[in-house]
């Protein structure tokens, strides 16, 4: 994640996007597929579009570089169970970074986690929406960049499953050092195809949730 020096910065570049306050970074699940690797717990890596894969959580800033990476889990796990067992939620919970995540349906809401609004029935609540939505398609992009350099995370990676996070790891370093030196690669603005739809597995929305989002609703989009 950002230092404490970086923040500012970066909650900038966000908010230069779509109006979108106090942004830390874009979270996501992407499934890299590999060799299915046999054994009693094979099935646990079948994701729910029937091949195997690793869930690998992501956090990218608004200029695609990631932030944060988890890739321990198997392709059964959900988005959110991978969420709530990372690093990551422990460092927000315990306070040690200032701002939220915005994630898609799949996330529940919360202090650190601000989602899209289901069934709108206000301006401000439609202003929101577009806002995040618009921010959050920074981790679309990046998951289409980091692919698109490394065509073999779309493809199965025919490994040892034990090597398997080294690899996604690496690549995922190596996809910085290129933004950072301005290696640049065109994608087109579709949605990845790997990336499963949220909707039929929509995360209640917690009464801490609901207050910190309409206090932005308040204080950004009325």
């Amino acid at each position: 994640m950002p230092t404490s020096r970086e923040l500012r910065e970066v909650k900038a570049h966000f908010y230069s996007l779509a109006g979108f306050p106090n942004v830390i970074g874009c979270v996501d699940g992407t499934h890299i597929p590999i060799q299915s690797c046999g054994g009693d717990e094979a099935e646990l890596f079948r994701n729910r579009k029937g091949y195997f894969s690793i869930n690998v959580q992501v956090v990218c800033d608004a200029n695609l570089l990631i932030r944060d990476i988890d890739a321990r889990w198997h392709g059964s796990a959900h988005d959110s169970t991978v969420y709530h067992n990372s690093f990551l939620r422990a460092r927000l919970d315990n306070n040690e970074i200032d701002g939220h995540l915005l994630g898609d349906s799949a996330y529940p809401c919360g202090r650190y986690m601000m989602t899209p609004i289901l069934n709108t029935s206000t301006n401000a609540e439609r202003l929101y929406n577009v806002a995040q939505i618009k921010t959050r398609n920074t981790i679309e992009r990046t998951f289409g960049v980091w692919k698109r350099r490394f065509p073999c995370l779309s493809q199965k990676l025919r490994i040892k499953l034990e090597h398997t996070l080294a690899v996604i790891i690496a690549t995922a370093v190596l996809h910085n050092i290129a933004i950072q030196q301005n290696d640049t690669v065109s994608i087109d603005n579709s949605p990845e195809e790997d990336i499963i739809s949220a909707e039929s597995n929509m995360q209640p929305l917690t009464s801490e949730g609901n207050h910190y989002r309409r206090l932005l609703l308040e204080q950004y989009f009325m």
